[in-house]
């Protein structure tokens, strides 16, 4: 029987590759008020209430171009504030879509997300 926290064919768990993984928690506490659970040097997990959702993995290298990983933010003005003062570096500019906002940051190993939100 599958865990009630899990979804069939839903995404389930995001991994993202870091160059110092000291420095991928800072920049993530403070960006997004994220905590972790470690799990040795070379292996961070994601917290979520009931579990996590993703890891960070150190990695000696990380390649751009992959999937997009998404947040959503209630105050994207905001979100993009936290995000520089945390030393993402910010690709795209927010900019408007039918449905809302976005930009795209890079965190400190080159991992490219972005941020939306309704506003």
């Amino acid at each position: 029987m599958a865990d009630e926290g899990h979804i069939h064919h839903q995404i389930d768990y995001i991994e993202l590759s870091v160059l110092d993984m000291a420095e991928a928690k800072s920049f993530y506490g403070a960006a997004f008020d994220w905590s972790f659970n470690d799990y040795g040097p070379e292996y961070a997990g994601i917290r979520k209430e009931g579990g996590e959702a993703g890891g960070m993995r150190l990695e000696s290298s990380v390649s751009t171009g992959g999937p997009l990983v998404i947040l959503y933010s209630e105050n994207l003005d905001m979100t993009l504030s936290k995000v520089r003062e945390a030393g993402g570096r910010i690709v795209t500019e927010p900019f408007d879509f039918p449905g809302g906002r976005r930009f795209h940051f890079q965190d400190p190993s080159g991992n490219e997300l972005a941020v939306w939100s309704e506003r």
